[in-house]
């Protein structure tokens, strides 16, 4: 793994790490009970030229031809005009480029929201984010709504699907449908569990489930699920590729942004590239669609990363099709949604998606035109994540119109940038739209969250807040937040540490005193730096505002054990319990207390349901070791220890004490 990129990446999780042990631990060992995100190497893997085809358009002949094989490849984050085969003179990107040179290209097709697991949502159900319930990381894709995956599996296809980070984790029901869901991230050096992993582990986990041997390979793949034997029963394959996400490569570098975001998109394109060299024969049959999920922004309306605002720079994502029924050279000029996906490839496989929004864009494979229809898009991450209020888009005719407290209106055929807002001299559109935009979704959220305390954090850790929800008729516009926007990219991007990550954090809280997540991140930041005193008044006010989960009430706590406040430290965890009484790391800092005031046979009780509850909890099994020594039940203290030496990777550093302890008590 390179050691400047695991450094780029892991800057991210120490601006918030909310689930940190309590300090009176009866050991040194520093174990996080957080997850950090995964450092990513790119590796140099050599890509063989894809045949490419070529016909006039007057040649092409409809696409009649059905696919046998569907193979959908989506990236993260990427912009279509970071991609060459939309025009971008430095891109590094041959695999994508060779598949539009031989297939089609939609030149305007948009996300319908510029949020992970939204946006996947609405590409695997072909709905609109309010048909699918997903409308914002962290809630759960309803579990009536047919997918791509449970439509081809009842088909008889084998299904599977192999993801690169935790917002598309299982727990939020993109799973339905697949035989193997892959979305197990591995563990780092330390022990800790990764949020994110690289794309060749994916694609070599791709690769053993097709049954074909990886490419040769510098970096060990990651522990793979069990794989069903190779057959010729017809496929489904998604792979989900986290490059380019932020942050990107090493912030420490000196390299640009925009270098360091390009050299992800190049390594996101080689992986690309490997699988389909794999491929074979199965390729001939096989209709591959390679998309973005959301874009991002890099200063465009003082916009940075995504997820908040509704503009294209976010919203325009690369669509390529390729394969069976396909014809080379297509560039359509035609609007295309996500949500077009799905009805699409379902009707190119010789079956249909039940129930959605978009539609089958077969007509545009031949440059043919499409019927004339609005796209919506939207953004509820302001309101789920700050109470500001949800930014809803329609797109109709030359008309971009979006719904928010001061509403805006942009001529997209004359102002491709959204620059010039036109909603005070069109009243008449702006009325006519904001109606047709409601018919959509309301400005409001009914929101029942089904994600723990601990997954909350490891959003985070990736940069999504998931923080409070404030049901109030009058709500911010997120226009008026644009620097407080800002500040949290750099914050949650992974570019800023220390004392500048700190600063920044402070002035998000003087410009938006209410925003408790952002208190929430400031105490964290400021426990990293072991002044308790001042994080200890942020994780108050983080409490006092309302936020959801208990991680405000263990960063307390933890400044109230560095104090020896024991009773003080109780009563918060009392609190958190109360709030998550399944949590497993509240159960696991519980026992860390108990075992701080003596009670070693609570301590030993409540640290076993913590790690009966979530094996890699290691700090805990680590205390729990130690409280069976205290006890004098050396056999167990040695067996845990020994679990824990098994669990740990060869290269941790904690693996020494470990061994002392172990040592101690055969």
């Amino acid at each position: 793994m390179n050691h400047e990129r695991a450094k780029g990446k892991g800057q991210r999780a120490h601006a918030f790490v909310a689930l940190c042990p309590l300090p009176f631990a009866l050991s040194a060992l520093p174990f996080a009970l957080s997850a950090l995100p995964l450092a990513l190497s790119a590796l140099p893997l050599a890509l063989s030229a894809l045949l490419v085809t070529s016909c006039t358009r007057a040649a092409r002949q409809p696409p009649t031809a059905r696919a046998e094989n569907l193979l959908l490849i989506t990236i993260d984050t990427l912009r279509a005009d970071h991609v060459g085969a939309y025009g971008y003179a430095r891109a590094r990107t041959p695999t994508v480029d060779a598949l539009a040179r031989g297939g089609a290209l939609f030149e305007r097709a948009y996300a319908a929201a510029p949020i992970t697991l939204t946006s996947h949502a609405t590409l695997l159900t072909g709905r609109y984010p309010p048909g699918h319930g997903a409308r914002d990381n962290g809630l759960h894709v309803s579990g009536s709504v047919p997918t791509l995956a449970t439509t081809l599996h009842a088909a008889g296809f084998r299904t599977a699907a192999f993801v690169a980070a935790f917002p598309l984790d299982h727990q939020f029901g993109l799973n339905r449908g697949f035989d193997v869901y892959s979305d197990r991230m591995p563990r780092g050096s330390d022990g800790r569990l990764m949020n994110e992993r690289p794309g060749s582990q994916v694609v070599d986990e791709a690769i053993a489930w097709l049954g074909v041997a990886p490419a040769a390979s510098t970096q060990p793949p990651a522990p793979s699920p069990q794989q069903p034997a190779p057959s010729p029963q017809r496929f489904f394959l998604w792979i989900h590729l986290f490059e380019p996400h932020a942050p990107y490569g090493d912030p420490a570098s000196g390299r640009s942004t925009m270098d360091r975001y390009d050299d992800e998109i190049a390594t996101a394109d080689r992986e690309v590239g490997r699988l389909i060299n794999v491929l074979g024969s199965l390729r001939d049959d096989t209709l591959i669609v390679v998309a973005g999920d959301h874009g991002e922004a890099f200063g465009e309306h003082d916009e940075y990363a995504h997820s908040i605002f509704v503009y294209d720079t976010t919203l325009r994502v690369p669509l390529v099709m390729n394969g069976p029924g396909v014809s080379a050279a297509v560039r359509s000029a035609e609007n295309v949604t996500l949500a077009d996906v799905a009805p699409t490839v379902a009707r190119r496989l010789g079956t249909t998606i039940a129930d959605v929004d978009g539609i089958d864009v077969s007509a545009a494979l031949l440059g043919g035109a499409l019927p004339a229809r609005e796209l919506y898009a939207e953004s509820f991450a302001p309101l789920v994540e700050f109470g500001w209020a949800p930014l809803r888009s329609i797109r109709s005719g030359n008309w971009k119109f979006i719904a928010a407290p001061r509403a805006e209106l942009y001529d997209i055929v004359k102002d491709a940038g959204e620059r010039v807002d036109l909603s005070t001299a069109q009243a008449t559109v702006v009325r006519q739209l904001d109606t047709r935009v409601s018919r959509y979704s309301p400005p409001s959220l009914p929101l029942s969250r089904t994600i723990d305390a601990s997954g909350l954090e490891r959003l985070r850790a990736l940069g999504y807040a998931n923080g409070p929800r404030h049901d109030t008729d009058t709500r911010i516009d997120p226009k008026d937040r644009r620097e407080v926007a800002a500040r949290i990219a750099q914050v949650t991007s992974g570019e800023l540490t220390g004392a500048a990550l700190v600063s920044a954090l402070e002035e998000i809280v003087r410009a938006d005193p209410s925003n408790s997540q952002a208190h929430l991140r400031l105490g964290y930041a400021r426990l990293q730096q072991g002044d308790c005193a001042h994080a200890e008044q942020e994780f108050k006010w983080a409490i006092d505002g309302g936020l959801p989960t208990a991680d405000a009430h263990l960063g307390l706590a933890t400044c109230l054990g560095r104090a020896n406040d024991l009773a003080g430290a109780e009563r918060v965890l009392n609190e958190a319990k109360r709030r998550e009484p399944d949590n497993p790391v509240i159960t696991a800092n519980v026992g860390i207390l108990q075992a701080a005031k003596g009670d070693i046979g609570g301590a030993i009780e409540s640290l076993k349901r913590a790690v009966s509850a979530d094996p890699g909890l290691l700090e805990a099994r680590f205390n729990l070791a130690i409280a069976f020594a205290k006890a004098g039940r050396r056999a167990e203290a040695a067996s845990t220890a020994r679990e824990l030496l098994a669990r740990l990777p060869p290269t941790a550093p904690q693996r020494a004490e470990v061994e002392r302890l172990l040592r101690a008590v055969q």
